[in-house]
């Protein structure tokens, strides 16, 4: 992973962590129109992917507080989908 990031430039890994940037707000804006839930495996994948486009960013421009921020929206992430796909496996 070190290798691969090293070969992109800041220009590649900023446009990674805007992609994240719109994921995150696409997931809101979803959330509040009520075309997901919050209870939904949707909302917590693409939290998921966000919190991964903006991890890798951080690659060029580190930034300690920015980067805790993304593991833990990464591993809520984790613990939602889980729960919920472990949820769905004993309700069939």
């Amino acid at each position: 992973m070190e290798y691969i990031l090293g070969i992109m430039s800041a220009q590649s890994t900023q446009a990674i962590g805007i992609a994240g940037f719109a994921a995150y707000v696409l997931s809101y804006l979803m959330l509040t129109l009520r075309w997901i839930s919050a209870d939904s495996t949707v909302y917590f994948a693409l939290n998921l992917a966000a919190a991964r486009l903006v991890l890798v960013s951080l690659a060029h421009s580190f930034n300690l507080a920015s980067a805790l921020i993304q593991l833990f929206w990464i591993c809520i992430s984790i613990v939602g989908i889980t729960m919920r796909l472990t949820r769905r496996g004993t309700a069939a």
